[in-house]
């Protein structure tokens, strides 16, 4: 389950490039908070703690707001494309118990029958899961499985209370041999220019 963190933000009453600068020069990423029919909210998040948090996907976060605790989901993490310095987050007002839909990340473990590949053809599955019990990821177990094998979505063992939103029919994973490279063409090929020096 993703871990619930507790984070003391700022509300902030300045905007644009300039003040979001400097707030993020003095340590903090600007954030909006909204959903549930609410108006947003902008708040100032505290850089190292949120940096941190948002390493794992569909983090939960409780957000301590002028001695308030508001739940938030994680949506969204805009980065500076070169620095990878985090300038914005949106957050999304979340309640204890309330369903919500969150990608969840496929985790493959195993190795396939010998000689064989697995292809991953989705890297994530649409989950409807409670806010605050979250999966960090589903895994799918590949151990053993031989050439022409196909699991799908709707095949995948999910978490205790999860119920899958994507496509059942969606595949997941694919297990293959690779064709064996042609190589008595090749070397047909450059033999024949000698055989035909020697008959010259």
């Amino acid at each position: 389950m993703t871990e619930q963190t507790t984070l003391d933000v700022d509300v902030r009453t300045e905007f644009g490039k300039g003040f979001a600068r400097r707030l993020r020069a003095a340590g903090k990423i600007p954030a909006v908070l909204y959903g549930h029919g609410t108006e947003p909210v902008h708040v100032a998040l505290p850089g190292h703690e949120t940096a941190l948090i948002v390493r794992h996907a569909n983090a939960v976060i409780e957000l301590k707001i002028e001695g308030k605790a508001q739940l938030a989901l994680v949506k969204d993490v805009q980065k500076d494309p070169v620095r990878q310095i985090i300038e914005h987050i949106d957050l999304i007002v979340v309640k204890a118990g309330e369903k919500i839909t969150v990608d969840v990340p496929v985790v493959v473990e195993g190795e396939s029958f010998a000689g064989t590949i697995v292809n991953q053809d989705a890297t994530s599955l649409s989950l409807e899961v409670e806010a605050t019990h979250i999966p960090e990821n589903v895994v799918v177990n590949v151990e053993g499985l031989e050439d022409g094998t196909h699991i799908t979505a709707g095949q995948v063992e999910l978490p205790k209370g999860a119920t899958l939103v994507t496509d059942a029919e969606t595949l997941v994973i694919g297990i293959t041999t690779p064709a064996a490279p042609v190589e008595d063409e090749a070397e047909a090929g450059t033999e024949a220019p000698a055989e035909e020096a020697a008959a010259e």
